[in-house]
């Protein structure tokens, strides 16, 4: 069943603000890979892509079908990382933020506001409004999950060809029971993220 999109961005655009951005990250859970967060501008005169849904809801190929689409079709589209020593270094809230501000620096042109899913961000830096479960009632928010899912899984598979036995071309880098059985067996790698407490406490033993 296809979202039931809330006019969040016409909204804003019959407030005045010109640009509208939706914006979501992917990756604040897992114990390995960075965070990437997608800023996308969708066109306001155009019909929305089917089948855009919340990314969690898509199969993997539906997900690298429709990021097509959405980049095809998008206004701008920028994408921004936190890599794991940022991560253990600012905490992933902060990290989170990071990758944020870098996807929206990389749109153009630059968006008058942003709709971003979960929680307000008072750091970053731009005006926006924060839904939660902004993924499954917004649709440029949803379209950015989309994009920042296939990017990072693109890039956790390619880990996976360098750092075989965690399963992260299945995993992601989430902490599953073949992620956390490799993790035993051959301890962590430079792509783990030390300060979240499975790969700290493997350490500390």
């Amino acid at each position: 069943m296809g979202a039931r999109w809330r006019p969040y961005e016409r909204d804003l655009r019959a407030a005045g603000y010109a640009i509208v951005a939706g914006v979501d990250e992917v990756g604040r859970g897992p114990l390995a890979g960075p965070v990437v967060a997608c800023a996308v501008v969708m066109p306001a005169d155009a019909r929305r892509i089917a089948g855009v849904e919340d990314s969690k809801a898509l199969s993997a190929e539906t997900r690298v079908r429709l990021a097509a689409a959405i980049r095809a079709r998008a206004v701008a589209v920028g994408i921004g990382a936190a890599s794991v020593r940022e991560i253990d270094r600012l905490n992933i809230l902060h990290a989170t933020v990071l990758a944020m501000r870098r996807a929206l620096a990389r749109l153009e042109p630059p968006p008058d506001h942003v709709v971003l899913d979960g929680l307000p961000m008072p750091t970053l830096g731009v005006p926006h409004l924060a839904v939660v479960k902004g993924d499954a009632s917004c649709y440029s928010v949803a379209c950015a999950s989309i994009v920042a899912k296939v990017v990072r899984d693109a890039l956790m598979a390619r880990l996976a060809a360098r750092h075989p036995g965690f399963a992260w071309e299945r995993n992601a880098g989430y902490g599953t029971a073949a992620h956390l059985e490799g993790l035993r067996r051959h301890g962590p790698t430079p792509h783990h993220r030390r300060s979240f407490a499975p790969v700290a406490q493997l350490e500390l033993a």
